[in-house]
């Protein structure tokens, strides 16, 4: 085990740009670009195990990313405000260029997730490593990221895994609130930027709460009944979810989505055949350990570690147990094996294994 925390730190500071920007996976097709979203995990997971200056950097560059874009967020933000329909094209991507330029390649590009992970990620940066208090410079940034999530959180957009535009997902909710109550905590917001954090974070709890539960547990959309391994995320590491709705949802996601070990993003999932993802067993994990359940936790680091390639690296999903294995020819002819080594896999053993004690 610390063999492999000591390669995935060393992979994921191979990797970092000298702009301070994450690649999904350098060596993939389409992941040469950093996601918000799986950067925040990894520099989060860097930070579990006492490393600064990685993920400071990454810090540094999302906020130019943001502060670069002030009067595109200030434009959609009025135009929200006066009522208007805002065509996708004109939100925040949900890729950058390592550069922090938009991608000239169509992606599925109206995502909220991130940037309410990343203000998440920012505000334990500062709170949980020796870089201290958080640093004024990034006040900016943190203020347009409120207001653009503030403005946006309530239209449809696609989730976690770039699918379903038309709905509005849970996690995603779940990332905006966990992102905006951080914010609030970094104490970088003025006054009426805080006061519209606070009313947005609590509006969208009451959101999950009534529109995005169902039985008890989260759902994965509003209206629908399915459960996401994008869920846990709620439970653990974000927290926006009381006890017994924590409880329901991992004994939903055990019951629909764990397989032996690791766990599947959804039952309909055929993307290379629908495998099971690293990054989901280590936030099951995590929320093994809010449960007080250690040992299952233990567990899911065991089975995480176990997928890693003889060198170490770590797969963004393992194909030994396809919910629709008649998909993953048409994946590995579109773009070749499974992306490995994914560094949101190694930010997402870092985190579990921080906590769980395992460490260099």
């Amino acid at each position: 085990m610390r063999d492999l925390v000591e390669h995935s730190i060393k992979v994921i500071t191979r990797e970092q740009a000298p702009t301070g920007a994450y690649p999904a996976c350098s060596n993939f097709p389409v992941y040469g670009y950093a996601w918000l979203r799986d950067g925040a995990f990894v520099a989060d997971g860097l930070r579990a195990h006492g490393i600064v200056d990685g993920p400071r950097a990454f810090h540094e560059w999302t906020a130019r990313v943001v502060g670069d874009r002030a009067g595109r967020i200030e434009a959609v933000v009025a135009a929200l405000a006066a009522g208007e329909e805002v065509d996708q094209a004109r939100f925040l991507p949900t890729r950058y260029t390592l550069d922090g330029a938009d991608g000239s390649e169509s992606w599925w590009d109206f995502q909220l997730d991130g940037y309410g992970t990343w203000l998440w990620a920012l505000e334990r940066h500062f709170t949980g490593t020796a870089d201290g208090t958080a640093d004024p410079a990034f006040a900016a940034a943190v203020a347009l990221t409120v207001r653009y999530l503030c403005a946006t959180w309530r239209l449809p957009c696609y989730d976690w895994w770039e699918e379903h535009a038309e709905q509005v997902h849970v996690a995603t909710l779940a990332s905006v609130e966990a992102g905006l109550r951080a914010a609030l905590r970094t104490g970088l917001l003025g006054d009426g930027d805080a006061a519209s954090a606070l009313s947005t974070a609590d509006a969208i709890a009451a959101v999950i709460a009534r529109e995005g539960s169902v039985d008890g547990r989260l759902r994965k959309w509003l209206g629908s009944d399915a459960v996401d391994g994008s869920l846990l995320a709620a439970v653990a590491p974000f927290r926006v979810v009381d006890d017994a709705t924590a409880q329901r949802t991992v004994a939903a996601v055990e019951r629909d989505l764990l397989d032996g070990g690791g766990v599947h993003r959804f039952r309909a999932d055929v993307f290379y055949g629908g495998g099971r993802w690293p990054v989901l067993a280590g936030l099951l994990g995590q929320a093994y350990l809010r449960l007080g359940r250690p040992d299952d936790a233990g567990r899911q680091l065991a089975w995480i570690a176990g997928t890693a390639a003889d060198n170490g690296d770590l797969p963004e999903q393992v194909s030994d147990r396809l919910l629709h294995p008649e998909h993953r020819r048409e994946w590995l002819e579109r773009w070749g094996p499974v992306a490995t080594p994914l560094l949101w896999s190694h930010g997402a053993f870092l985190s579990l294994s921080a906590e769980l004690g395992v460490t260099l």
